[in-house]
């Protein structure tokens, strides 16, 4: 029976390393960036001319070239193909040779893998720094938005059980609107006349429910009912929200402490700040209830 290629990439991940240190040192030291066909012709020599090819079966040589490429055409390596899948909703790495997708609501197993606990926490570090946070054994959990939209949540080893733990939500490029939600019958049409006459007459409403139960998709779909002419605020624990058709609107964001404890910016201060900021509607999207008396939406 032949292996995966996660059981290949586990066998072989010491090597795999290697000869990626060996490339990523002779393409920062070319005068030129190197073409995806030289990489790849680089890493076919290198690993032809290691030990390791005399041992291994064809399967496996190919399985090993392509993992090479992957790791080193692309940013975010093994993943990066998973990223650009427009039809995956969400990737949750489960340690270093667990890797699952949600693709079209339904999630399966990636047959591919990280070399080891420190390559999907060195993948973890530069997810971090790509929005300048700062993650190590003293601060081990990262949440944060990647300028793509793209919310990633990552926690280290020495907190996980099974190893470093990374999870990425991809957000429509289109959110979806309320006539759509009406046609796959996620709420009748009667309902939804129902909610935007409550929004265009600006009662509060609260929005609540379980991970991926739809919670951003319905606000979001609820915001276009809101006079174009308003001033709205947004607080956001990570953003998330699209209001397009506001101009006069204030996103903000909570921040971490950094690694000394300093520079945190709670739910609780940016809502009080935004009762000065003149708003028509506040909006509070949180994973905690918070009590603001002219909140509009507080999703939990």
């Amino acid at each position: 029976m032949k292996a995966s290629k996660a059981e290949t990439v586990r066998k072989y991940g010491t090597e795999i390393d290697r000869i990626v240190r060996t490339v990523r040192k002779w393409i920062t030291e070319n005068d030129n960036p190197p073409s995806n066909e030289e990489i790849l012709s680089r890493c076919e020599d290198e690993f032809f001319g290691s030990e390791i090819s005399l041992n291994t079966s064809s399967h496996e040589t190919v399985m090993i070239i392509d993992s090479l490429r992957k790791r080193l055409e692309g940013r975010y390596g093994i993943l990066t193909g998973l990223l650009d899948d427009s039809n995956i909703n969400e990737i949750m790495v489960n340690g270093p040779d667990r890797i699952y997708v949600e693709r079209e609501k339904t999630l399966m197993r990636v047959d591919d893998a990280f070399t080891s606990c420190e390559e999907l926490e060195e993948m973890i570090r530069m997810f971090a720094s790509d929005v300048h946070r700062e993650i190590n054994e003293a601060n081990p959990i990262v949440d944060a938005r990647l300028p793509s939209g793209f919310r990633v949540n990552g926690v280290l080893k020495n907190i996980a059980l099974n190893g470093p733990i990374l999870t990425i939500r991809k957000f429509r490029e289109k959110e979806i609107e309320m006539d759509e939600l009406v046609g796959c019958a996620s709420l009748s049409r009667e309902c939804a006349e129902d909610l935007a006459a409550l929004v265009r007459s600006g009662y509060n409403v609260f929005i609540s429910g379980g991970t991926s139960s739809g919670k951003t998709t319905f606000l979001n779909a609820l915001t276009a009912y809101i006079g174009p002419n308003e001033r709205v605020i947004t607080i956001e624990d990570s953003a998330e929200l699209v209001i397009s058709h506001i101009e006069n609107k204030v996103q903000m964001e909570c921040r971490a402490a950094n690694s000394i404890g300093k520079g945190e910016v709670s739910m609780t201060q940016l809502i009080r700040t935004s009762l000065r900021m003149r708003p028509d509607r506040i909006i509070v999207y949180t994973l905690s209830v918070y009590h603001a008396s002219n909140t509009t939406y507080c999703v939990i």
